[in-house]
Parts: C-alpha cells; sequence; structure tokens
C-alpha cells in the first residue's frame, strides 16, 4: 500500500473515519449495513417528495426477503428512525417518513462529507 494517498482516497477515507463516529448510535442502538441501506432508500425516496410505503420497503428484494426487511423496518421504527404516516382517506397506505432522529443522522453525516471536502481542499 502506497504510504502517500492520493487526495482523493485521503479525503474519502477521511470521510469514512468521520462517518463511522457519527454512525455510532447510543448502546443497543447500532444499526446493521442492511438496515443503513434500508434507511437510505426509504429517505432518499422521501426528499425526492415520493415517499416509499412500507409494502413497498418490504418488497425491495436487493435488500434481502420480505420477511428480513419487515423486521428491518420494525427495528428500525423501534430506534426511532423511521415512523409511518396514513393518508387521510386512505389507512391502508402507511408511509415511511424520516424522523427527526433521521434528519440529524444524515446532516451529520452531509457535515462529514464537507469536512472531508474542506480537507481535500486545504
Amino acid at each position: 500500500m502506497e504510504k502517500n494517498p492520493s487526495p482523493f482516497t485521503a479525503a474519502y477515507l477521511r470521510f469514512l473515519q468521520l462517518s463511522k463516529v457519527v454512525q455510532a448510535l447510543p448502546a443497543g442502538q447500532e444499526m446493521d449495513a442492511n438496515e443503513a441501506a434500508l434507511l437510505q432508500a426509504v429517505v432518499l425516496c422521501w426528499y425526492e417528495s415520493k415517499p416509499m410505503t412500507v409494502r413497498e420497503a418490504i418488497g425491495l428484494a436487493d435488500l434481502g426477503s420480505p420477511a428480513t426487511l419487515h423486521k428491518r423496518v420494525s427495528r428500525l421504527r423501534e430506534k426511532d428512525m423511521l415512523s409511518t404516516l396514513n393518508l387521510e382517506g386512505d389507512r391502508r397506505a402507511k408511509f415511511l417518513i424520516p424522523t427527526q432522529r433521521t434528519l440529524d443522522y444524515f446532516k451529520s453525516l452531509g457535515q462529514s462529507m464537507q469536512q472531508a471536502h474542506q480537507n481535500l481542499v486545504s
């Protein structure tokens, strides 16, 4: 391995270091990589103004089986990372929306990216 990585490699590695600290949730509340991937998918849809339903989340076959995804959604709700919202007049469809805790989590990740970028240009 090279002793002096390129500035881009160094910036990305620094970002990983910073995001590892940010990703640490309180004891017993850790998120595994699969939960993080599901959370990212849900929040990205929400950000694009196309909130994902629980049914759609459970159908993300590339992230696991329906039973596994249902458990992950439940765990993310227990960790106060996701909540559900019913549209008025349709109680069947439950939309997954990020909680303030999730928004704060992504804000911290964004700040870590900004810090890694500033280290790159400095």
